[in-house]
């Protein structure tokens, strides 16, 4: 039985309890083979040996090996998105909500480096990503970010003279940047205080504080 690759037990789309196991296994076998290899040296000879089916299969469910790399990620990103909207769920004002939205997508950068692989190094770069279902996925949490940031801004929490997608950006992309080294050379990520520094930086500004 292929091992899963999410962690704390974490649960696959719904969808997959419907899906048909020869799909399931094809998902699973491409993630289990990217742990150790990148995915242009992957073909699909080997993604079907591991899986234990025919490599017609995988056309059966699969434009290309593309096509399946995208379907895996929109899995992984439906597992961020359902637990980022959990974990704010419940926390009052929004920059406790960004504070722990920033938390919990380091923390799925840290945990789990085949999506964080996939996303950040192998689809970017190529155009059928930009009209596949994960990347409509990608826009869903982006503006479910942008949502919580408009909201301090109306708390008066978030400064009003920079445009929401601004900050958005810059959120987005300091996670990305502060994540990459321990995603491209796989060395441990600390969740805990790289999260902290993020958020140190991000609300309050690089600027030193002058006496008064």
């Amino acid at each position: 039985m292929t091992p899963s690759l999410f962690s704390n037990n974490s649960s696959i789309d719904p969808s997959e309890k419907q899906r048909p196991p020869g799909k399931t296994k094809i998902m699973d076998a491409l993630r289990l083979l990217l742990v150790d290899k990148e995915f242009v040296s992957i073909t699909t000879v080997e993604i079907a040996r591991t899986a234990g089916v025919t490599e017609a299969l995988i056309y059966k469910y699969f434009q290309d090996k593309r096509d399946l790399l995208h379907q895996v990620l929109a899995e992984y990103l439906g597992v961020m998105i359902a637990r980022a909207e959990t974990d704010v769920r419940g926390i009052k004002g929004a920059l406790h909500q960004l504070r722990k939205l920033i938390w919990s997508h380091v923390n799925m950068y840290a945990d789990n480096r085949v999506f964080a692989r996939i996303l950040l190094l192998e689809v970017r770069n190529y155009p059928d990503y930009f009209s596949s279902d994960a990347y409509q996925m990608v826009k869903h949490y982006t503006n479910f970010l942008l949502a919580l940031i408009e909201k301090g801004v109306e708390e008066g929490s978030i400064r009003s003279d920079i445009p929401a997608t601004a900050i958005r950006q810059v959120i987005l992309g300091a996670i990305e940047h502060a994540c990459l080294p321990g995603i491209i050379f796989n060395y441990p990520i600390q969740t805990d205080e790289l999260s902290d520094q993020l958020c140190e930086s991000i609300f309050n500004g690089i600027a030193a504080l002058t006496s008064s």
